[in-house]
């Protein structure tokens, strides 16, 4: 089946990659493209992410039952394949990690536990240093 290329789909995967280090709600996007004069329908936005995330251009999160999927540009050149992720719970900021420790945690678990971490899921929550510098 061909997949068709439309303003929509540019739009919206150009709303995500300016914004990859954000999970962004489908609430989020609606009001990114609005603001950028490509106000889109809820349904629209629905149907081109499940194709977009079906074709892996971008990332669905369900974090619990009680939260909007948050969506999340996959970097084509694989860079979120290898790192763990941080989540700030007061601004939402993501934090890619490039640290030799989560790397050592992730072969350990491979070694020692026969668990495979899959690093484009890992996603840890805390608070960024700028929003604790700001509660100081």
């Amino acid at each position: 089946m061909q997949e068709y290329k439309t303003k929509q789909k540019e739009f919206l995967l150009e709303c995500l990659a300016e914004n990859k280090d954000v999970h962004m709600t489908v609430s989020d996007i609606s009001a990114y493209m609005r603001d950028k004069g490509h106000a889109m329908g809820m349904s629209t936005v629905y149907r081109q992410l499940d194709k977009l995330v079906s074709s892996g251009l971008v990332r669905k999160y369900i974090i619990d039952e009680t939260s909007s999927a948050c969506y999340q540009f996959a970097d084509p050149n694989g860079e979120c394949c290898e790192h763990f992720h941080l989540k700030c719970s007061v601004c939402g900021k993501l934090i890619h990690t490039d640290c030799s420790l989560m790397r050592k945690i992730s072969e350990h678990m491979r070694e020692s536990h026969g668990f495979e971490v899959d690093c484009t899921k890992t996603l840890l929550y805390g608070t960024c240093s700028d929003c604790l510098k700001k509660n100081k």
